[in-house]
């Protein structure tokens, strides 16, 4: 039976084996550790072994997924159903601090200094080009990257002194997410870029991003809130996991309708497991709240996510917002629903005022919440206060239209 070795900031955890049904098991000098922490919620420290369901949720959440899955694994010559050989193949920097290597392969704190291959301009426009045939850039000598979701993204290292960009070989840590802008979606790296600096404009915390063009491409350049820098300036991996992995759901499943986590869950997660359930509690709420301003069908429970410093666990910041509603062919259903509210575009107060009595939540509380972000959200997209690379403008203004219309029309309807 195959084995692989978990490691969170290059120190051994446990064993992920290979089977019918995936195994775990800590080691014993992680149980012991000082400040030991578990990976997930759902795999908390203990010396029993872990089997099958929960652990398969945990480290299938690592993974790409849909068509990005797929082609992965056809460029690895392995099955996409095979979350192991996936691992084996690619999992060496992941989300959070886990990365997973072969058993017989040197663990990362005896590879020496990480290293990187700096990118200059042709460099990257090529590795742009070829991204959407080689997501990740699978195969490719050196190169070991995971990162959960649909779209091709490539974690790269941005240097602090000049902004070039490097891809990140052996146990080197990644430090932002390079996402370029598929051709079926035009516009999509300027609308997440806005939408996430109009999210930090109104006073949330969140991922701090920057559009910018690769050769021809659009692409969206994201810092990692799982990535720090220490006192000597040395990079740290800070671990995390998504809500669907916290709750033990597989990414597949990740969408209530196809019995995925509902906000409700969602909310009873906060209180059982934050570090600080009052302040977290608010953070997802204004989260989902902003999500229906921004024109957002598609939050759901793997966009939201926690952050581990030791045993401290909180809410990591609000990413991947993107105004879904730009796109009229996309699904207006919501990921997960607002109250009674199944499609964005028909959620009110009434709905919001529903999700506060199902999830334990004081509805002047919310009320007021939502009269707030509203408030913000509409005086910064009418006074246009986010400003953008020109190239972005014409993309950003269609988006800019709809977040003002809806942040307007809920404030009609508080009123």
């Amino acid at each position: 039976m195959r084995r692989l070795i978990v490691y969170l900031n290059n120190v051994r955890v446990g064993v992920l084996e290979e089977g019918d049904s995936p195994i775990f098991t800590y080691d014993t000098q992680w149980l012991q550790a000082a400040g030991a922490y578990p990976l997930s919620r759902q795999l908390p420290l203990r010396s029993e072994l872990f089997v099958g369901r929960i652990v398969r949720a945990f480290f299938a959440g690592l993974l790409p997924e849909a068509e990005t899955r797929a082609r992965v694994a056809s460029l690895l010559g392995v099955s996409a159903e095979n979350d192991f050989a996936l691992l084996e193949r690619i999992g060496g920097e992941c989300a959070g601090a886990v990365s997973l290597w072969p058993e017989d392969h040197p663990p990362p704190a005896s590879m020496g200094v990480a290293s990187l291959q700096r990118l200059d301009e042709a460099a990257l426009e090529e590795i742009v080009r070829q991204l959407p045939q080689r997501p990740l850039m699978a195969g490719v000598e050196g190169i070991r990257l995971s990162l959960a979701g649909a779209q091709v993204k490539l974690p790269v290292i941005v240097d602090p002194n000049n902004g070039s960009l490097a891809l990140p070989l052996g146990a080197a840590a990644s430090t932002h997410i390079l996402k370029p802008e598929p051709a079926r979606f035009p516009g999509l790296a300027a609308n997440e870029a806005y939408c996430m600096a109009l999210g930090r404009a109104t006073g949330l915390d969140a991922v701090e991003t920057h559009w910018r063009m690769v050769g021809a491409t659009p692409c969206l350049l994201a810092r990692r809130y799982d990535r720090e820098r220490a006192a000597d300036g040395s990079l740290i991996r800070v671990h995390q996991e998504d809500f669907c992995q916290a709750l033990g759901v597989p990414p597949e499943r990740k969408y209530q309708v196809e019995g995925g986590p509902s906000s409700a869950d969602c909310f009873d997660l906060l209180r059982q497991w934050s570090s600080a359930p009052v302040l977290d509690i608010r953070s997802f709420l204004d989260g989902l709240i902003f999500a229906v301003l921004m024109g957002n069908a598609d939050a759901h429970a793997k966009n939201f996510s926690w952050i581990y410093r030791g045993t401290d666990r909180r809410m990591a910041p609000l990413y991947d917002q993107v105004c879904t509603l730009v796109w009229p062919e996309l699904s207006a259903a919501l990921s997960m629903k607002i109250g009674a509210a199944k499609l964005l575009p028909e959620v009110s107060p009434e709905h919001f005022r529903q999700l506060s009595a199902k999830a334990g939540l004081g509805w002047p509380m919310v009320r007021a919440r939502l009269a707030e972000l509203a408030s913000a959200v509409d005086h910064a997209a009418r006074h246009d206060t986010v400003t953008f690379s020109e190239g972005a403008t014409p993309f950003v203004e269609p988006v800019r239209q709809i977040v003002a219309s809806r942040a307007g029309r809920m404030l009609q309807l508080l009123a």
